[in-house]
């Protein structure tokens, strides 16, 4: 990859003011030049580094279009290599052309992700603020920004980092005495050892706790709504959304398989899913629409179980309110909704809060039960506020505090945890220290694929290819 020099529009795709076309390897400078004529006719070369320079896009026929073209030498680049970024107008079949002519001088197409992915590749970046920049170019809402902003700048790096040097200075004491035995060096004690990892631990314990936020935040959590016909989820669906997504009709069993949409939700992400109403029925589609309904809570981290308060509780809701304490029981999130709320009664809520949760007073409080009306709105905001402080508490300063992004850096963090907390246990059963070693090796290495460090081509592969074309 990194033996060829490659070019991709940098820019937005369509019709703008300017289009930027980023030429990055080790013959860019070579391969501008033949296309890019400066004004004052000196080589482009002889420009001096970072200096924008205005001249003419030349093409085997003639001028294409006039531009500015700039020069970051390596290792002064965002890849670490010659990068040369050509600015024309950004007209979408002139960008096109540009771009050809770029090719026809020796350059090769760039794959997605490949500017930063040689950015890595070149130690101009670790691999969680590689991740974070495609984070900052997905962001869908200002905490999201805030999250991958502290990463690109570090955050989480340096916390890597702090671990990786804890643990490689007690290895290096454990070692050192075992291959120098001669030397009279102290060795580290077992009760010394036990304080200093448990102390780690406990730290990256909490460092891993964070995912919990950083998942709400970045990824989206798992939501379903789940309810019997004709309770209100369709309606609910789209007042969350705020336009009108799912069919709503009076018809009971509209709603025969999934309708799934991500939104934004205060400081969070919904990966909002509407489902088929749970009741027992002969219909074949309806059948199949109820069971994936069911498997879509199953898997899910928060259900919404939506009630109808105009109504009493009948043997459908008594259904719902089962498959929902059996998810409270296995610690899954779940809120009651009363939906109806401009025509029902207090005693619904209180009575779902009873057999769902035990106490309706306590549930009311803490936000487990909620009364809203689809129809009008009221009670959205307390919905809305309610699930985000199931996953954020209070406010975290994102400058100061890593929190875990994604999925790949959460296993990574709990699997050197458990090799910390092997260690731990050996030490803790009365085995030397020099037995725990192998452990707290692994430890370093299941930290080290979280910024790259020892990270595998495949994983790489994969995050890189997430990205769009020029970055």
């Amino acid at each position: 990859m990194v033996n060829e020099t490659v070019a991709a529009v940098s820019t937005a795709y369509g019709r703008g003011g300017i289009a930027v076309i980023r030429i990055s390897g080790e013959k860019a400078i070579s391969v501008a030049e033949k296309m890019f004529s400066t004004l004052g006719g000196k080589l482009l070369r002889q420009t001096p580094d970072r200096t924008a320079v205005y001249g003419d896009i030349v093409g085997e026929n003639g001028v294409i279009d006039d531009g500015i073209a700039v020069i970051y030498r390596a290792p002064r680049s965002y890849t670490g290599e010659d990068t040369v970024e050509i600015s024309c107008h950004g007209g979408i079949l002139l960008t096109e052309k540009v771009l050809s002519r770029v090719f026809e001088c020796g350059a090769s197409p760039a794959a997605p992700g490949e500017f930063t992915q040689r950015a890595f590749v070149n130690g101009k970046l670790d691999l969680s603020k590689a991740e974070a920049v495609i984070g900052l170019i997905d962001a869908e809402s200002e905490q999201q920004l805030k999250l991958n902003g502290s990463h690109a700048r570090g955050i989480m790096k340096r916390c890597i980092d702090g671990y990786c040097r804890e643990i490689t200075s007690l290895i290096s004491s454990v070692y050192v005495c075992i291959d120098y035995p001669d030397e009279d060096l102290e060795d580290v004690s077992r009760d010394e050892m036990l304080v200093a990892l448990r102390t780690l631990s406990e730290r990256m314990c909490s460092t891993l706790s964070t995912y919990r936020e950083g998942k709400a935040v970045n990824e989206g959590i798992d939501t379903v709504i789940l309810g019997k016909p004709n309770a209100g989820k369709s309606s609910l669906l789209n007042r969350l959304l705020g336009e009108e997504r799912a069919i709503v009709t009076d018809i009971a069993g509209t709603t025969r398989d999934t309708v799934e949409e991500k939104m934004t939700l205060g400081r969070i992400i919904l990966n909002l899913c509407d489902t088929a109403g749970i009741r027992e029925t002969e219909d074949k589609i309806e059948q199949i629409g109820v069971r994936r309904a069911l498997e879509k809570a199953e898997r899910a981290e928060l259900i919404l179980g939506v009630f109808d308060g105009s109504r009493r509780l009948d043997r459908e809701d008594e259904e719902l309110i089962e498959a929902l304490s059996s998810l409270v029981c296995r610690g899954k999130s779940v809120i009651a909704v009363i939906n109806k709320s401009d025509t029902t009664s207090a005693l619904i809520g209180e009575e779902v809060g009873r057999r769902l949760f035990g106490d309706a007073d306590k549930s009311s409080e803490d936000g487990r039960i909620i009364s809203v009306s689809a129809l009008t709105g009221e009670g959205t905001e307390a919905l809305k506020q309610a699930v985000e402080s199931l996953f954020i508490k209070g406010e975290i300063d994102y400058n100061t505090v890593a929190v875990l992004a994604n999925a790949r850096q959460h296993n990574s963090m709990k699997m050197a945890l458990d090799a910390v907390n092997r260690a731990i246990t050996a030490l803790e059963n009365g085995f030397g220290t020099d037995v725990c070693g192998m452990d707290l090796e692994q430890a370093l290495a299941y930290l080290g694929e979280i910024d790259g460090r020892s990270v595998t081509e495949a994983i790489t592969e994969d995050i890189f290819h997430r990205f769009c074309v020029g970055k």
